[in-house]
């Protein structure tokens, strides 16, 4: 398995390869931390945080998200905290939301609480931006 690092204009990618063998979806265990936007297209075990994360639909994640930004296609069972999140139709939270703005669209599934609880987003965003 290859793994590379994309330099784009405002993102940077990792990106796995098998060369040869069919492509299976990357899992990764332990904490993601990007700089960026992060899309996950695999399995992540773990907390992630980024400026904007994208869960793609078929991902999964296990753990905690801290983000600006917070897109659901895929499946997620954890904490959400981000200023804004959005649950799309394909998408599945299950466990709490804080944020400042929540947009869940038809289809979609959330099990779990949601608040609007600026002061403890503010803090976890400014956490997550002091380890950079």
């Amino acid at each position: 398995m290859v793994f590379a690092k994309e330099a784009q204009s405002h993102n940077d990618r990792v990106v796995a390869s098998t060369q040869g063998e069919i492509q299976k979806p990357l899992s990764i265990f332990g904490k993601v931390i990007g700089h960026g936007g992060l899309t996950i297209f695999g399995r992540v075990e773990g907390e992630v945080r980024a400026s904007n994360v994208v869960i793609a639909e078929g991902a999964q994640i296990l753990g905690d998200v801290v983000a600006e930004e917070v897109t659901v296609g895929g499946h997620l069972k954890g904490t959400i905290r981000a200023n804004r999140v959005k649950v799309n139709s394909t998408g599945v939270v299950e466990g709490d939301i804080l944020h400042r703005t929540l947009m869940i669209e038809e289809n979609a599934r959330f099990e779990g609480t949601s608040h609007r609880n600026e002061n403890e987003i503010v803090n976890a965003i400014q956490a997550f931006k002091s380890t950079l």
